[in-house]
């Protein structure tokens, strides 16, 4: 992987974990999450 491709991947992890976790326990049960899936919810940006 190239790094700049490496870079913006894990620019894009961070800020869709950082989105969720901004996200109240009720707010991610609407969208059919639990406050433990954030992480496996954010690495998928990365791949």
């Amino acid at each position: 992987m190239h790094p700049f491709d490496f870079t913006m991947k894990w620019f894009s992890y961070r800020r869709t974990r950082s989105q969720l976790r901004n996200l109240t326990a009720e707010e991610l049960k609407d969208i059919g999450l639990l406050p433990g899936d954030i992480d496996r919810v954010a690495a998928r940006a990365f791949r």
